[in-house]
């Protein structure tokens, strides 16, 4: 099958440090090569695929800097190249939420997208009422929850490719916080958790410019603990490292979490989570087999001295078994072919386009 993966600019495919969709997008590309499709990927240029890489930009935008002053200017012209390509493809798959949405309706029967974000906002409804028509995929089963009337043709759990994580089953005594720091993933009551337990903490998280305020009034003046480090943001293997050694993972999120890929990451090391109850969480764990679902402070502290009733083996088997990036990619060409057979006959509706050129190299700056 002749598959196009189009992802976000903001990060190169996989991302140097930060960056989850882009990281899902990139064990996708390399499993449905792996299995012998013919994969064409729309990313940045510094990205490292074993697909054919069509490079949109010369780098991943949020590694410019000050250079890159409107990202969204660089995406939308990034999406004339992939229309022109559109006909090389049997399936166009969309990592960019809605941004494409205006033009695909051109290529609907043969179009996916999958929402990596959330939906709970009342503007989404009224942008998924319009494009009705267009074939949605959910990250969880939550994440649809605001709007179930939308066109979802599938969920489809992330996956990871299981010798990408080595698990350990004698951890040391710390926790750990991984993520982003901003108010919905609550890096505060992570530390207040580790304090009341008398455990180390290790943060290692990303401080977007737009939380700099947040961290700086809410979460800086509580570094200063001698339980706590902050390692700000990691690459790969540091955070293997992390979770190989952790104790368990903090996830003490509060807001309706679409999928949180760190779980995962956690469960494939051998590491149980310790997650509030919001959102994709109870899809994710299996409550006192992979960790512990809570709902208050107090049931998280009390989960901290229970985790010495979780099987870290378990939690390693539960990810190869329910999370490999193979039974991602094989739930995706499920609905790949869903959609071709249902492709409409004669000739495609859509515009006609011009021949233009294919950019496959150059500057773009």
């Amino acid at each position: 099958m002749r598959i196009a993966q189009i992802a976000p600019l903001a990060e190169s495919v996989p991302p140097k440090l930060y960056g989850g969709t882009e990281r899902v997008v990139s064990y996708l590309v390399e499993e449905l090569v792996a299995q012998g499709h013919e994969v064409t990927l729309y990313a940045s240029g510094d990205s490292e695929t074993s697909a054919e890489l069509v490079p949109l930009t010369d780098q991943a935008l949020r590694l410019q800097g000050d250079k890159i002053r409107e990202p969204l200017a660089h995406q939308v012209r990034a999406l004339e190249t992939v229309f022109r390509d559109a006909d090389r493809h049997d399936v166009l798959h969309f990592h960019l939420d809605y941004l494409h949405f205006p033009v695909v309706r051109h290529e609907r029967w043969r179009a996916l997208t999958t929402m990596h974000g959330r939906l709970d906002l009342p503007d989404f409804a009224l942008l998924l009422r319009e494009y009705s028509d267009l074939s949605l995929v959910s990250i969880s089963n939550s994440q649809r929850e605001p709007v179930p009337w939308a066109n979802w043709i599938g969920t489809v759990y992330h996956g990871l490719p299981k010798n990408l994580f080595r698990p350990n089953y004698e951890p040391s005594d710390h926790l750990v916080f991984l993520g982003r720091i901003c108010p919905e993933k609550r890096a505060d009551r992570a530390i207040e958790i580790a304090l009341r337990t008398g455990l180390p903490l290790k943060i290692a998280a990303k401080v977007d410019n737009a939380d700099r305020e947040y961290f700086e009034a809410e979460i800086k003046p509580r570094l200063g603990h001698s339980l706590v480090e902050f390692a700000g943001e990691v690459d790969e293997p540091a955070k293997e490292q992390l979770l190989r050694q952790a104790k368990a993972l903090l996830f003490p999120v509060d807001w309706p979490e679409p999928f949180g890929l760190v779980m995962i990451e956690a469960l494939a090391c051998g590491t149980p989570v310790i997650a509030f109850r919001h959102g994709s969480t109870p899809e994710v764990l299996t409550d006192g087999k992979t960790g512990f679902l809570v709902d208050t402070m107090d049931q998280a502290v009390g989960a901290v001295q229970r985790l010495g009733d979780i099987s870290r083996e378990a939690c390693r088997a539960e990810f190869e078994e329910r999370f490999s990036a193979a039974r991602m990619a094989t739930d995706y060409l499920g609905l790949y072919r869903s959609l071709l057979g249902n492709r409409p006959e004669g000739p495609k509706s859509g515009p006609v386009r011009p021949p233009a050129p294919r950019v496959r190299s150059g500057h773009f700056s």
